[in-house]
């Protein structure tokens, strides 16, 4: 057996340990509430053949060892498994009179583990990671200079499961245990259609790459014509169900969350206030949906003479200001008022007001965050059309990719990917993906 295959096999063992290991924690949290005694009952033999039958469907929807997808692709198979496994459960309880507390503990037993699954997915990849099984290994076939940029980019994104490496001539030459069992081929490579022959007798398997971090060909879909392959360019989903069906989500999420916050924002009113008299909030006017003006809500964090301080800065500071014009932030800004608003842009609790912002309708839960004019000028037209075709969001995939660590040109890619790929799972992934993002403080929103 190929070493590839040995370590495929360990990974999605590992990671179907940490599947049963989820469940069984689901089940421990549950059994206080469950009827009957500690004894081999009914409902803990259903948990057991619903966690069973929902890991089988996991590995039918290629979760083990779940390499090259996305994190809202791996929300949405593990969630679309959960709701089949509760779907016969539900059928079972119809045939079966009388069991409808059966129904709730196992819809109760699969939300559970659905909420302990990704913390859980999560270490065992990293574990794997540390034990150097993770990934298959890839050889990059690119032109120009790409090929070190996406063996960065694969480094940096370790959790698709791709080990790249720069291809070599030598390759062909090597025993198929110790060469990458797979070939990555970007449309810029020299000639690489010619080569797909012989390509294809060297590798396991060859990718033709249309997204890579210098060439973006962003929303590739299959498609099935006549029963012949191809591909597809999406544009995300733009149905009208779709639209209403995300008002409805962000209203579910922003009214709740504007009153459970309130307390907390009054707190660091009081604060901001203490430190530096004026106003609370700071309202900014921002390109919206269709290139409507909004104006964003949030609490003040910076001196009332923010300006000024800025622009004396930049005259006795170029570095700073060369700092500036790559990512529109300052890592030591002196406008910022000191404790109270790098705690609030850290934690990002100063972005909160704009749930004011989601109620009325003009901005999302998720979605490209809306920019400020001087932002907006450093990019190019037709990419500003393309972010005025959705609503901007109080979080996004920039957020959660990097946040003030990213240039503009990585923004704008970001933007790009999230706007062509929008579905309700890929909102989802992001919004979950935002706390643990939050919770490092890794930049402001």
């Amino acid at each position: 057996m190929p070493r590839w295959m040995s370590a495929r096999i360990a990974t999605s063992t590992f990671l179907i340990v940490g599947d049963v290991a989820s469940y069984f924690a689901a089940y421990s949290f549950l059994r206080p509430l469950l009827p009957g005694s500690t004894g081999d009952t009914l409902v803990e033999r259903t948990f057991a053949l619903a966690a069973l039958a929902t890991i089988i469907l996991y590995a039918s929807a290629s979760l083990y060892p779940g390499y090259r997808l996305h994190g809202h692709e791996h929300l949405r198979r593990r969630i679309m498994a959960s709701i089949k496994i509760a779907a016969l459960t539900a059928i079972g309880a119809v045939v079966l009179p009388g069991e409808s507390q059966l129904l709730l503990a196992i819809f109760g037993f699969l939300c559970v583990a659905l909420i302990v699954q990704p913390a859980m997915h999560w270490t065992v990849r990293g574990m794997c990671r540390r034990l150097g099984i993770w990934g298959d290994r890839a050889a990059i076939i690119a032109g120009g200079n790409h090929t070190q940029a996406l063996i960065a980019h694969f480094a940096d994104n370790w959790q698709y499961g791709i080990r790249a490496e720069a291809f070599s001539s030598d390759m062909a030459e090597i025993s198929p245990d110790r060469r990458p069992s797979i070939a990555l081929i970007t449309g810029d490579a020299d000639s690489p259609v010619a080569e797909l022959a012989t390509m294809r007798r060297t590798f396991a398997e060859v990718i033709l790459l249309s997204d890579t971090p210098r060439l973006k060909v962003t929303g590739v879909r299959p498609a099935d014509i006549g029963g012949e392959i191809g591909v597809r360019l999406a544009a995300g989903e733009r149905l009208a169900n779709f639209s209403l069906l995300r008002r409805a989500v962000d209203l579910a999420i922003a009214v709740p969350a504007i009153l459970m916050v309130t307390p907390f924002m009054l707190v660091a009113a009081a604060a901001i206030y203490a430190i530096d008299p004026g106003p609370i909030f700071f309202r900014q006017a921002r390109e919206g949906l269709s290139g409507k003006t909004l104006y964003v809500l949030k609490l003040r964090t910076m001196y009332t003479d923010a300006e000024q301080r800025l622009e004396a800065l930049f005259r006795d500071n170029p570095a700073m200001q060369a700092e500036w014009a790559t990512h529109f932030k300052l890592k030591r800004d002196p406008r910022i008022l000191p404790v109270i608003g790098n705690a609030l842009r850290s934690t990002s609790f100063d972005e909160l007001p704009q749930l004011i912002n989601i109620i009325m309708g003009e901005m999302a839960i998720v979605g490209p965050r809306p920019f400020p004019e001087y932002h907006l000028r450093a990019m190019d037209s037709e990419f500003r059309d393309k972010r005025c075709s959705v609503t901007p969001g109080l979080t996004g995939l920039w957020q959660i990719s990097g946040r003030s660590n990213t240039d503009l040109e990585l923004q704008q890619q970001l933007d790009e990917f999230y706007i062509d790929n929008k579905s309700l799972w890929f909102d989802w992934h992001i919004l979950l993906s935002t706390i643990p993002a939050v919770l490092k403080r890794s930049g402001a929103c």
